[in-house]
């Protein structure tokens, strides 16, 4: 699918518990965030070597991930294109009582066949409603990796950058990236 092509808006669904995670949506999952691993997403989940990577090496964190799904804790919001993954994000709850009004977002991914096709924002427009509406929280925060330009994709969708860690991400010898904090109250 190219970005010149006609595309529908995305369908939402979301995954609450590790059993709704069937074999062929985890299939989808890792072969999806391989691919944008692989293509220089920044995206690459502890203890995942830097690409290129098999697919079998994001198979743990996905499985962690599954595993601590549970309704007011943690979800997987998918986007789908005429049945085909094009996209998902993880929102988890933190667990402490000082900060359990706040959510975390992690792993913001589209498949690289629907790059360019709003997926992404589609996604982050779709979060902050679920994390506000069915998850009781009132703030979010994510980190992104400079050089991207994802702070100005976040700033679009409403985000604020409260914060940097200079050189927090060595992403190859020589090359350290600054790691940005931001925040969006819901």
């Amino acid at each position: 699918m190219t970005a010149h092509e006609t595309v529908r808006a995305p369908v939402f669904a979301q995954i609450v518990r590790a059993q709704d995670a069937t074999p062929a949506l985890r299939r989808d999952l890792r072969d999806c965030w391989t691919a944008v691993i692989n293509a220089g997403g920044a995206v690459v989940p502890m203890g995942c070597p830097l690409p290129p990577v098999p697919s079998p090496e994001v198979e743990p964190a996905l499985d962690e991930i599954v595993r601590g799904l549970a309704p007011q804790r943690s979800r997987i919001l998918l986007a789908t294109v005429d049945g085909a993954l094009a996209g998902w994000v993880l929102l988890r709850r933190e667990p402490h009582p000082l900060v359990a009004h706040c959510g975390t977002v992690n792993h913001l991914q589209t498949h690289i066949r629907f790059r360019g096709m709003a997926v992404g924002a589609a996604l982050m427009r779709r979060l902050p409603e679920i994390a506000r509406e069915e998850m009781g929280m009132e703030r979010l925060r994510l980190t992104a990796r400079a050089g991207l330009g994802l702070e100005n994709f976040y700033r679009r969708a409403g985000w604020t950058e409260v914060g940097r860690w200079p050189g927090a991400l060595r992403v190859a010898p020589g090359d350290d990236r600054d790691e940005i904090l931001m925040s969006l109250a819901l």
